[in-house]
């Protein structure tokens, strides 16, 4: 835009030039065709026919002294193609002064000095705001990076504080089951004691009464002991754990894509489906590779493990493969077993609890 614009005022000076011509038509056709050609380099600027029309013009100032007029405008377009010397033809105007008067050749000297300042004003202005540009986007990638590195270290310290809760949590389940529970069972064996011992009829009931109470508290213990011990499983570390025991053989690849609220059991169910499927991979594929993917859907849990050893029958009396199909049942899942001449895989689904 700052071109264009600079170019009607050049044009303007050289239009004054054009008046003092005696003439009228070679004026007029040296003004509209230099308006012409400057626009034609604008708009193959950078190419070699740019450079042949700013050539050409400067030329036929030789030819036609008038066009020596708005040699200003061309000048002006043959600097912005750094090609400033394809003007030099129109030294030839020299020869021939004498069918240019005084006024023209003074304006057209002044108008090239002019071209050549505003080039130098506008190319300066416009690398300023090149510069500009080139930091702001610089500064606007380098915030990125930040806001970037800002999350990873947000994640970074929730999983930590996840963890850390975690650990937690395992060592309040093991206090309790180390302090409360065996005190707990201490008392159950002393009332069981005191009951055989016992020979007054009239404490037998509040004894049984004890018993059965400290068998509530030790039962409710207990399963609170392991409602906060299956809680505190983080799956995906567990997984990682599994896949660290064979990642000397296998190349394994693993895909998680779930939340932290997982129920218990179907961690534990998860974390020994993934353990028994990689011991069978150890032990029966002759593959390379091994690809998990643990996945929470809105409605289900999903688990599969593939790996890209031949297998074309499979034997449903094996341990293993009976394990894995209890430990889904248990927990109201669905397993299958597919096995193919590229691989081997396992896959199990769990309806979540609504």
């Amino acid at each position: 835009m700052n071109r264009l614009v600079d170019k009607i005022a050049i044009m303007m000076i050289c239009f004054i030039g054009f008046s003092f011509s005696e003439s009228f038509t070679e004026p007029v056709a040296g003004f509209l065709i230099s308006a012409a050609v400057s626009a034609a380099i604008q708009i193959l600027t950078g190419k070699n026919s740019a450079a042949v029309l700013i050539f050409m013009y400067s030329a036929l100032c030789g030819i036609f002294p008038a066009f020596f007029c708005a040699l200003p405008l061309i000048l002006y377009d043959a600097l912005w193609e750094k090609k400033y010397w394809l003007v030099m033809p129109a030294i030839t105007v020299l020869f021939q002064l004498d069918r240019l008067a005084e006024h023209q050749f003074i304006i057209s000297a002044v108008g090239m000095i002019i071209s050549a300042i505003i080039y130098i004003r506008v190319s300066k202005l416009e690398e300023t705001v090149r510069t500009f540009t080139s930091l702001r986007d610089e500064i606007a990638e380098k915030n990125i990076r930040l806001s970037e590195k800002n999350q990873c270290l947000a994640e970074a310290q929730d999983t930590e504080s996840y963890l850390a809760a975690l650990r937690e949590r395992n060592r309040i389940a093991r206090e309790i089951h180390d302090n409360v529970g065996h005190m707990l069972t201490r008392s159950l064996l002393q009332s069981g004691a005191l009951i055989i011992l016992n020979k007054d009829e009239n404490l037998k009931e509040p004894l049984e009464s004890l018993k059965s109470t400290l068998d509530s508290a030790m039962t409710g213990i207990r399963e609170s002991v392991h409602d906060i011990h299956d809680d505190s499983i983080d799956l995906k570390k567990v997984i990682e754990e599994s896949i660290s025991s064979v990642d000397e053989r296998f190349n394994v690849k693993l895909d998680y894509d779930a939340g932290k609220n997982i129920p218990g059991k179907i961690k534990l169910c998860a974390a020994g489906i993934v353990k028994e499927g990689l011991s069978n991979a150890v032990k029966h594929s002759n593959g390379d590779k091994i690809s998990i993917i643990f996945r929470e859907h809105p409605g289900f849990y999903q688990l599969m493990i593939e790996d890209n050893g031949s297998c074309k029958n499979i034997s449903g009396n094996g341990m293993g493969l009976k394990n894995m199909e209890e430990r889904a049942d248990s927990i109201g899942g669905r397993i299958s077993f597919t096995p193919s001449e590229s691989g081997f895989r396992i896959f199990m689904s769990v309806k979540k609890e609504l």
